[in-house]
């Protein structure tokens, strides 16, 4: 079977890494409650790491390197296309020289954090000085209609605004109750802007 090569932005591998591992993670928040007990809630699944190893040889590899050192260099996210993980938007995270190299051999690792698309829509500036009892949606002395959420066990603001096609920044902005974005209960009110 024949393996398409490796690909990010616009360096191509010239053969597949030697080995490789795909991690995937959740991320979950304990919180003590009264009596020594404990309640976790899942706050989603994080981003997915490809992390790896590989060699240059022959004639060029230390050449080879330093290609793929300037498009590590380039910063910002770019299509990672592996052999055995889907297509994807990533970040290269990390690359290390993992011995002295030769004219004719390198061997190095790396790592690419998939970009989940979260903040799809970017960060946006909150403007301060809105008092929890006023609207922005206010007018001609009329609350705006808003829809209210209730959320219910699992439920995370970042899923929240998610569903309802929303930034975050936007969703805690329109709720300045909620102290802490990291910490809702099951029964807590939630708006939507």
């Amino acid at each position: 079977m024949e393996l398409k090569p490796m690909r990010f932005k616009n360096y191509t591998w010239p053969h597949n890494p030697e080995v490789y591992s795909v991690e995937a993670r959740r991320q979950v928040a304990v919180h003590k409650v009264p009596f020594g007990q404990y309640v976790l809630q899942d706050l989603g699944a994080t981003c997915r790491v490809l992390e790896g190893q590989g060699v240059f040889a022959g004639e060029g590899a230390y050449d080879q390197f330093r290609e793929l050192e300037a498009v590590f260099g380039e910063g910002g996210p770019g299509l990672l296309v592996h052999p055995v993980w889907q297509a994807a938007s990533a970040y290269f995270v990390t690359l290390r020289l993992e011995e002295e190299p030769l004219p004719d051999f390198v061997r190095y690792s790396f790592a690419f954090w998939e970009d989940c698309g979260a903040y799809y829509q970017g960060l946006m500036t909150v403007a301060g000085g809105q008092s929890g009892g006023t609207s922005a949606g206010a007018s001609n002395g009329k609350q705006a209609e808003r829809t209210v959420y209730t959320v219910r066990k699992g439920d995370t603001l970042w899923g929240i605004a998610k569903r309802y096609n929303v930034t975050l920044t936007a969703l805690i902005a329109a709720n300045p109750g909620i102290r802490n974005p990291n910490l809702i209960y099951p029964g807590d009110k939630v708006v939507i802007p």
